[in-house]
């Protein structure tokens, strides 16, 4: 994958596929150094075995944030191993964060196949995404790294925003109210900062100048606005055989979306009748499921996060022409900038 390898731009697909081929070996030796109980609950967490630690080949995920990583590397004039390091280290943060996540969401299937926490139970999965977190630091001390302590700085950093952003997602989930300001603030530290800091991370192993840094830090950060818009989309309207989940998933757990929020402050008929529904206890079952997907439509929540996800993907790009990237490679972080916020992936 370095720069004087190709000379033609690839797909989103082969972009992500590329990265799988190079990260993958990597992060298995990472992973292989974690205490052996720790090390089979995160192979099948990333569907390298099963439950007994028998090999399979599950879904291990899209692998976006690593591609931010090598790419973000290449158009800085770098090559894509300069970066190899930062691409492990945001797939085990990205990782520790779903591990994490699918505890406190409740969420029994990811990637087509139960959840860690369901399988070897809810402590040993979180116990498995704090080893990963720690790993992920750690991978960042290799001896070819120009700026071991500022890009532990930057992942912790990002981290920190990350967490942060997960706990007002707690907090907003026990509100009555919730403005779109604050649900989007959410999903700055939530989602964005770690794609953020992926295309930053790959910039600075590349040796990038600040300013190169900071243009495709925020690059990434408004793609990771759009990639969670996108991905609200998928929540309440994904194809359970493409998104691993059941379809209106979102919805059964009342969570408080992009496409919810919007529609419940659209002060319409059908956003007063959605509250109506949205604000009792337990989950949304049935017709009344079905119902709500309707009346967040109606209410226009769906076609305002499709509207808000393009105009961030477009100021994404934006920010990404003042990193003046190589030009195949700015070409390929577009590609897949479009890739990750496809309402149908």
């Amino acid at each position: 994958m370095a720069t004087t390898e190709r000379t033609e731009a690839r797909t989103a697909a082969e972009i992500l596929a590329g990265t799988r081929d190079l990260v993958d070996p990597a992060l298995r030796t990472a992973v292989d150094t974690l205490p052996s109980p720790v090390r089979r609950i995160a192979g099948y967490h990333l569907g390298w075995w099963d439950e007994r630690g028998r090999p399979a080949k599950a879904d291990g995920g899209k692998a976006l944030r690593p591609a931010l990583t090598l790419l973000s590397a290449e158009a800085s004039g770098g090559t894509a191993r300069d970066a190899l390091p930062g691409a492990v280290a945001v797939e085990l943060v990205h990782n520790f964060s779903l591990l994490h996540d699918d505890v406190m969401d409740g969420d029994t299937t990811r990637r087509h196949r139960p959840t860690a926490w369901t399988v070897f139970g809810a402590n040993a999965a979180i116990l498995t995404g704090d080893a990963l977190l720690a790993l992920a630091s750690d991978v960042l001390t290799v001896a070819d790294n120009p700026d071991p302590g500022g890009t532990q700085r930057m992942l912790a950093g990002a981290v920190q925003d990350l967490i942060a952003g997960q706990l007002a997602d707690l907090v907003l989930e026990e509100r009555r109210e919730v403005t779109v300001r604050e649900c989007l603030g959410m999903a700055e530290g939530k989602t964005a900062a770690l794609l953020a800091c992926a295309c930053a991370l790959g910039a600075t192993l590349a040796g990038a100048p600040p300013e190169r840094v900071a243009a495709l830090r925020g690059f990434g950060s408004r793609l990771g606005l759009a990639f969670q818009a996108a991905d609200d989309l998928l929540g309440i309207w994904g194809d359970p055989t493409v998104t691993g989940k059941p379809v209106h998933s979102d919805l059964g757990r009342r969570k408080k979306s992009l496409p919810v929020v919007a529609a419940l402050s659209s002060d319409t008929p059908a956003a007063r009748e959605l509250a109506d529904l949205y604000h009792g206890d337990g989950p949304l079952e049935g017709p009344d499921l079905e119902r709500a997907a309707t009346l967040v439509e109606q209410a226009g929540g769906r076609t305002w996060t499709h509207e808000q996800a393009d105009a961030l993907l477009e100021d994404a790009l934006r920010l990404l022409a003042t990193a003046d990237p190589v030009a195949r490679t700015g070409a390929e972080l577009t590609a897949l900038a479009r890739r990750a916020t496809r309402r149908d992936h």
